[in-house]
């Protein structure tokens, strides 16, 4: 049978697989392309980046061969192996059944390895394995070449060798395998990236390389502390998080791509391969509330290491390891995913105000103190540092949670997390693990209360709004409970959960987290619109609960679980009108409220049967 090599157009967002290593992810796509990965770190330039562009800037397919006036098929099943991040998808063809087994072994310091194993299942599967390496996100064709019947693609810095256990060869800048498998045979594909001055890598192992990846998984789920009806939810937003974990640091990435868009065909295309200080603690919250201490004290580490001598000038988000400068970049080459243009490389609100980070860089210090994590001086010292910078900075405008690109205005919600800084170091001062003045910031913690509870209200509707003297609203709002700012059963409270039901919720009943238009100008300073924020939804199930509403609690949160694709992952919208996932993926932001809601409800009792 005639075969050809696909032009292969990028799936929607929900047909990717996520596989890593934790210290970089590839995208896996349902008709077994590898459309993303960037090598060595997360935020290493691509060398497979079809996701943003075409089958010219990079990418490997692996699967059944098709014919020429064919669609490349599309798995009919694919799971990830037990509790793990090891992929298996599998086809049914004329020909027989075939599997292929995709996974990244985690590391310390050997190379990056990519691992496909091709397994017969029945029949006799012809199988086309097309590798094309872009470097540089797609711009730069390397140089292919054989060293030793290895097969290397050498650029700049940078050097991937391929290691196949089936006949390669190359045309149009491609290298392809074409062979045929039979049922119980296994042939292997190994991808490892080597910096180009190095010799080779090692040989790899790709079997015994399988059982130490699922062992290694294995492992670490049996930690995990939650035994709810949610379970399955859990542990999958577990393994996701664990895999966005940059591993020789402890920084979290929001998610491992760039430029998946929040509007399909817009704008609104940002770089998520760092880590924001606001998501990487919530995240710690999480993890420290299902057993898992030692990731917590990892990030806390990365913390104090990332805002060492400088806390006054917290930024919001830092590189993987600590860096500063993340400059934003166009890569104008790529299209975009769907044409979504501009395709970004850094991300150029790292050096805005939003105050409240504080508040939560503060609560997952306070909850790590509060679950037993072993006292570090210096952590307690950091967060008296923080309150000292918001004594004299708090009342002053920021960019907000949503990280605006217009004018800074002075956010409830933004307030709110002060309130929540000053309010958690008291308690630290109050247990005698440290010292500072006392009275002092309890009547801080006064002011600010009064602050918001005045300028913030509406109170003519009943609800708090987005800013000081607007009239729109912000999910951000429905945080109030849960960080303790008022009691759920406060009428303010209540109010202000029932005006974003109204005023934000989608025909489907999912929330956005602000109006991106409306009766005041430039809310946010960008154009276009975007999809319901899943991590909002979650906020709205929490709330609810919390308010008693816990049958309308338990129905969203099944209807947000439903959202996930088949195996589990969640980007960062919902598109209610195109019916589909939008913004980068995985997203942190997604799994982490997941697991909290998923927490609060098995602890109301609040699930079905």
């Amino acid at each position: 049978m005639a075969v050809r090599l696909e032009m292969h157009v990028a799936g929607r967002i929900e047909d990717y697989a996520l596989i890593g290593d934790m210290q970089t992810a590839a995208l896996v796509c349902r008709d077994g392309t590898v459309d993303w990965l960037c090598l060595p770190r997360f935020d290493s330039h691509a060398v497979f980046a079809g996701l943003l562009g075409t089958e010219e800037h990079g990418f490997w397919r692996l699967g059944p061969a098709y014919a020429p006036d064919e669609e490349p098929p599309t798995a009919a099943r694919r799971t990830y192996r037990g509790d793990s991040l090891v992929l298996e998808s599998e086809w049914d063809t004329l020909r027989g059944t075939v599997r292929v087994i995709d996974f990244m072994p985690p590391r310390d310091t050997d190379a990056p390895q990519l691992i496909r194993i091709v397994e017969g299942v029945s029949g006799r599967v012809p199988m086309r394995s097309a590798l094309r390496m872009r470097f540089s996100y797609g711009r730069v064709v390397p140089w292919v070449h054989k060293v030793d019947h290895r097969t290397v693609a050498v650029a700049g810095p940078d050097s991937v060798w391929l290691d196949a256990e089936a006949e390669t060869y190359g045309k149009d800048l491609t290298t392809y395998s074409d062979f045929t498998v039979a049922p119980g045979e296994r042939i292997a594909f190994t991808i490892s990236w080597q910096p180009s001055h190095k010799s080779q890598p090692a040989l790899p192992e790709p079997e015994a390389a399988l059982t130490a990846t699922e062992d290694f998984w294995r492992d670490w789920v049996e930690h995990c502390t939650y035994h709810g009806p949610y379970r399955e939810a859990v542990i999958r937003s577990l393994i996701t998080l664990k895999a966005l974990t940059y591993a020789p640091t402890g920084g979290i990435v929001a998610a491992p791509t760039t430029s998946l868009p929040e509007d399909i065909g817009g704008s609104r295309n940002w770089d998520y391969r760092f880590t924001w200080l606001r998501d990487a603690a919530i995240t710690l919250s999480s993890l420290l509330r299902t057993g898992y201490r030692e990731e917590a004290r990892a990030w806390r580490e990365w913390l104090l290491r990332a805002v060492a001598g400088d806390p006054e000038n917290l930024q919001i988000m830092y590189g993987i390891a600590g860096e500063r400068e993340l400059g934003e970049t166009e890569l104008d080459w790529l299209p975009g995913y769907e044409g979504s243009q501009p395709v970004r490389a850094g991300n150029g609100a790292a050096h805005q105000l939003q105050l409240d980070v504080y508040g939560e860089v503060t609560e997952a210090l306070h909850l790590a103190h509060m679950t037993g994590l072993a006292r570090n001086d210096y952590a307690s010292l950091l967060q008296l540092k923080l309150i000292r910078y918001l004594e004299d900075h708090w009342d002053e405008p920021d960019e907000g949670i949503w990280e605006v690109r217009g004018p800074r205005r002075h956010f409830v919600h933004s307030k709110v997390m002060a309130w929540v800084a000053v309010d958690r170091t008291i308690k630290l001062l109050e247990s005698g693990d440290a010292d500072g003045p006392l009275e002092k910031w309890r009547e801080l913690r006064d002011d600010i209360h009064r602050d918001v509870c005045e300028k913030g209200y509406d109170p003519e509707r009943n609800t708090f709004t987005q800013s000081y003297g607007s009239k729109e609203l912000d999910a951000s709002l429905l945080l109030i409970p849960q960080m303790g700012f008022l009691p759920p059963d406060d009428k303010r409270v209540i109010g202000t959960i029932e005006a974003i039901q109204r005023e934000l919720s989608t025909p489907d009943g999912f929330i956005l987290r602000y109006p991106t238009s409306g009766d005041e100008e430039n809310l946010d300073g960008l154009d276009g619109d975007e999809g319901a924020f899943l991590a909002c939804s979650f906020w709205m199930a929490d709330d609810l609960a919390m308010i008693g509403r816990v049958d309308e609690a338990r129905k969203l949160f099944e209807k947000l679980l439903a959202l996930r694709n088949d195996l589990g992952l969640l980007a960062e919208e919902w598109d209610s009108t195109a019916q589909r996932q939008v913004g980068n993926f995985p997203q942190a932001f997604s799994h982490v409220p997941l697991i909290d809601t998923a927490l609060r409800l098995t602890a109301s009792g609040a699930y079905g049967g």
